[in-house]
């Protein structure tokens, strides 16, 4: 998976010189002109991420009278005034109300995600008269049956099936949207850009047990965005073997009751792995005997022996980036222990355990809170210890 929003090209910027006697022609002055554009959208992209500025809602509405008898069917939804900035920085103003027809017909059974979604023109590339003095930059309204490509942005998606292709509704919940319901959930706010995503696999292994905190970890790279904004978490968990290429992710995730026995070939990629900056993150519960020493004996022939957090120095990154830990999460009646080295950082009390929902609603909501503020110093060290390695290697920067 790639950053959803990628760095600018890096590239040096060409202006126009000006001197006295300089003969200012159309093509002086457009350069002019493009580089102060390219230089605020440089600017835009690098600090900030796409999405939508205000505005730009989505509504059911009858047919409009005036369209022909055929297209007077209940397909039609109307897009409010509003602004959105894309992935390059340009703005996409839309000034007045846009009806629009979900024209997208359903051939198969299967149902169908249709997204709609605004993308900048620029009259500049459309032909626009040369003879006219002032043109106006525009914006395209498109359905797509296929994710928003980079360029777009969403402003709503709508799951339907053939046999109610032909309604549009109003959601009874709008955070609970059915088939033909408008879904507004997945419209992207413009914001700050994160300084870094965290892309995460679990690691799946013969332990029936390796995939209990799978939807765990999903909550908490959802809590990330929003207790800690200049992380971001990858939308989805990867799933991975000690067999496959690790080198894509910057933590590993892997729990489970059975001691860890690795071959010449895991043995091998998984020190290449930690090598390059990536991290494992070995969550066990506080029973699971045999896969605590198992770590720490493949920690040993690493030549990387974990230290408890007790050991550490008082500013390692684990307890102070980006928050202060002076005492570990409680998990049932038992405080969580931390060992770290060369990359393995081994939690010893299932700490994923406390990242996500209890369905019993017995753990309190500062129990969940700690736990998920330490995930997210376990995903910035990750992050972070990546970064720093990469710039140290050839090429030398990190998207």
């Amino acid at each position: 998976m790639t950053h959803p929003f990628p760095n600018p090209a890096i590239a040096p910027m060409q202006r126009q010189q000006v001197r006295d006697g300089l003969l200012l022609t159309a093509e002086r002055w457009q350069r002019a002109h493009d580089y102060q554009r390219k230089r605020q959208n440089l600017h835009y992209q690098s600090i900030n991420q796409p999405g939508i500025v205000c505005g730009l809602g989505v509504r059911v509405i009858p047919a409009p009278e005036e369209v022909a008898a055929q297209y007077r069917d209940n397909r039609w939804v109307q897009i409010q005034p509003g602004i959105a900035i894309d992935l390059e920085g340009n703005p996409i103003v839309v000034p007045h109300q846009i009806n629009f027809r979900i024209a997208t017909e359903l051939k198969e059974s299967e149902p169908v995600t249709v997204y709609l979604v605004a993308q900048y023109r620029d009259p500049d590339r459309l032909g626009v008269s040369p003879d006219r003095e002032v043109v106006q930059e525009t914006f395209r309204i498109d359905e797509r049956s296929r994710p928003p490509e980079r360029s777009e942005v969403e402003l709503c998606r709508i799951l339907l099936r053939s046999s109610q292709q032909e309604l549009l509704r109003t959601p009874a919940d709008v955070f609970f949207p059915g088939y033909g319901d408008l879904d507004l959930r997945y419209r992207r706010q413009a914001q700050a850009r994160p300084q870094g995503l965290v892309q995460i696999a679990e690691i799946n292994t013969d332990d029936e047990d390796c995939s209990r905190n799978f939807f765990n970890l999903t909550y908490l790279l959802r809590a990330v965005e929003d207790i800690y904004p200049s992380l971001k978490g990858a939308e989805t968990v990867e799933r991975a073997t000690l067999d496959g290429d690790l080198h894509p992710y910057e933590l590993l995730y892997l729990t489970g009751h059975q001691g860890l026995s690795l071959n010449n070939l895991q043995f091998s990629k998984l020190s290449s792995y930690l090598k390059s900056g990536g991290t494992l993150l070995v969550d066990a519960p506080a029973q699971s005997t045999e896969l605590i020493q198992s770590v720490q004996t493949i920690a040993q022939h690493l030549q990387t022996p974990l230290k408890s957090l007790q050991e550490a120095r008082r500013d390692h990154p684990l307890r102070i980036k980006p928050f202060l830990f002076s005492a570990l999460p409680i998990m049932d009646g038992t405080r969580i222990q931390l060992l770290s080295g060369g990359g393995i950082i081994l939690a010893i009390g299932n700490l994923g355990g406390l990242w996500g929902l209890d369905e019993q609603l017995q753990r309190s909501r500062t129990d969940i809170r700690t736990a998920q503020e330490l995930g997210i110093n376990i995903l910035h060290f990750a992050w972070k210890r990546k970064q720093t390695i990469n710039l140290q290697s050839e090429g030398g920067t990190v998207a």
